[in-house]
């Protein structure tokens, strides 16, 4: 029985598979890749390296063995994903795994989004191979917003469509954690864990941090969907993901993001990642 982690090379696998090393053994975990030589230092670190593509499920059959504890993080193909990740449970479950965890969206079967679509079916999908499972709903990461701060410092400005709703993120690592807890813990088989930062903060808040962190005035600049859509389209986002992010906006602004029910917390064992904490490491480089 292997921990096993798909995506292992994307941002958030690696940060599972760093935490993962603080809890089991190295030779107890496998790391599934599509391009090895991408995950040579994990291979040097002493993790097991299986190589398969979602796109291909020929090479899924031997990514899964049986007893494995295995997450499959979710693709980044928007339009793709269904078919990606249908192929990864039904390997999963040709294998005998004794769970697949999965990270959905905030919400699961009643987040109101365009990027839930894919979640949701994902979910529904799993549920009917019989596998054992957890449903990892993550809500944002706030990476989301610190990884792109170029804009905003260049025009002070965050600039968004979300109104005076809130987001209610956490980082990429707190997310990790979770996932390793569940991997390597016992009681979570058949449990959708809706994870979220412990506090809901505004876009207004957000770029006060970033002044306040910067020394310069940012403000933040609320504007109509399709002027926003216009101004990622101009930054060279294609239109159809412009117009996904647009409508993230708008479910920050219903509520949908802002939920802080602390299942993430409790996951962890530890408050989530500050906004603030995360705004400052990525300012600071």
């Amino acid at each position: 029985m292997s921990f096993v982690v798909t995506g292992a090379t994307g941002h958030l696998g690696r940060l599972v598979i760093d935490e993962l090393l603080t809890r089991v053994p190295a030779g107890d975990i496998a790391a599934v890749v599509r391009d090895a030589d991408k995950a040579a230092d994990l291979a040097a670190r002493g993790v097991e390296l299986r190589v398969a593509d979602y796109s291909r499920p020929e090479t899924l059959k031997d990514a899964f063995h049986a007893g494995d504890r295995v997450l499959l993080i979710s693709g980044s193909e928007v339009g793709k994903r269904v078919q990606q990740h249908a192929a990864v449970a039904d390997a999963a479950k040709e294998a005998g795994v004794a769970l697949l965890a999965y990270t959905g969206i905030l919400g699961g079967p009643d987040a109101d989004l365009l990027l839930a679509d894919e979640h949701k079916a994902t979910e529904t999908y799993i549920l009917g191979t019989g596998v054992p499972y957890t449903f990892l709903r993550n809500g944002w990461y706030t990476e989301v917003f610190s990884e792109n701060l170029a804009p905003v410092l260049e025009h002070g400005a965050v600039v968004g469509n979300a109104g005076d709703g809130r987001v209610a993120s956490a980082a990429r690592a707190d997310y990790a954690a979770a996932a390793a807890a569940v991997l390597t813990g016992e009681g979570h088989e058949n449990t959708a864990y809706e994870l979220s930062g412990d506090v809901a903060w505004s876009f207004a808040e957000c770029a006060a941090i970033i002044g306040e962190l910067t020394g310069r005035e940012i403000v933040y600049k609320n504007v109509p969907g399709e002027t926003r859509k216009e101004i990622l389209v101009g930054a060279g986002i294609p239109a159809d993901f412009a117009d996904i992010l647009v409508d993230v906006d708008y479910a920050i602004e219903r509520g949908l993001l802002a939920r802080t029910n602390g299942d993430l917390s409790r996951l962890i064992g530890r408050p989530t990642t500050p906004l603030r904490d995360t705004l400052a490491a990525a300012i600071k480089g």
